[in-house]
């Protein structure tokens, strides 16, 4: 491959993954915009019947009911689900373009491994990253919203140190954003629409649903929007590197990204 064709496609992938992550990461925050919404509706108008949410846009007044049973066919639902796994697939395009296929992932001043190992790194942080919050998810971490952080923040500076101290600067740092969005996918393909498919069977069928089923989809969801803008600030720390991944500080800075992201993600979702 040519490198005129490689930065081409690069372009093209590139295009693909930023505008698939704007539709995704758009969603997301609007319906955990709208979940908001109802529930202080609810607490205001509780005796007034079905709270309803009044927006203006694009010339035209659209008004949002949240309901608690399923009125129309199983069919008629709108999913959204392939944008978040277009993202995912077009970041790891580019993964392999940008670093795997290339000299950008390894630095013989941080360490001296083959291409080989570091390529096994990278996938290794990826499917540690979803495994180790899954699991803790749903272990007794998970009922606590602090503690839960608190492990998850723990957990994030470690990886991040060690990619730090396995990859270049620049790898791991995208190599931290690609595992958050892995989370984020696979948060949705395998968490959050099994138990919207037993919610809906349910539904249709005339049968009350677990409830349980929606709050675990409503907190993986919550966990992605505050994932969302961590990872924007990781991509474009490629673009600084005196600022980030190649700063004294690296690793300061990278944990200091995740914790503004964090931050920025509450005022959004409060805003």
């Amino acid at each position: 491959m040519t490198s005129s064709i490689r930065e081409w496609l690069n372009l093209a992938v590139r295009w693909f993954h930023v505008f698939a992550g704007i539709m995704w990461v758009g969603q997301t925050y609007y319906f955990t915009w709208l979940d908001g919404q109802f529930g202080q509706l609810e607490k205001k108008t509780a005796a007034e019947g079905t709270p309803a949410v009044w927006m203006v846009h694009s010339g035209g007044f659209y008004t949002v009911e949240k309901q608690k049973s399923l009125r129309v066919g199983p069919e008629q639902v709108r999913w959204f689900r392939w944008e978040a796994l277009m993202t995912w697939i077009s970041g790891f395009v580019l993964l392999f373009l940008v670093y795997y296929l290339s000299g950008g992932l390894i630095d013989p001043d941080v360490a001296n491994i083959s291409q080989g190992l570091g390529i096994a790194v990278g996938l290794s942080a990826l499917v540690a990253g979803w495994l180790i919050y899954d699991s803790a998810l749903r272990s007794l971490l998970g009922k606590s919203e602090a503690a839960f952080a608190t492990f998850g923040l723990a957990g994030t500076a470690v990886i991040s140190w060690a990619l730090l101290h396995l990859l270049s600067g620049r790898a791991a740092y995208i190599e931290v954003g690609a595992m958050f969005g892995t989370i984020m996918t696979a948060n949705v393909w395998f968490r959050i629409l099994p138990a919207q498919r037993k919610m809906i069977a349910a539904a249709a069928a005339g049968s009350q649903f677990d409830a349980a089923l929606g709050a675990q989809a409503k907190l993986r969801s919550k966990h992605n929007t505050f994932l969302a803008v961590s990872v924007v600030f990781l991509m474009l720390s490629n673009h600084y590197p005196v600022a980030t991944y190649g700063n004294t500080y690296n690793w300061e800075v990278l944990v200091a990204l995740i914790l503004v992201g964090w931050g920025a993600a509450k005022l959004i979702r409060e805003g």
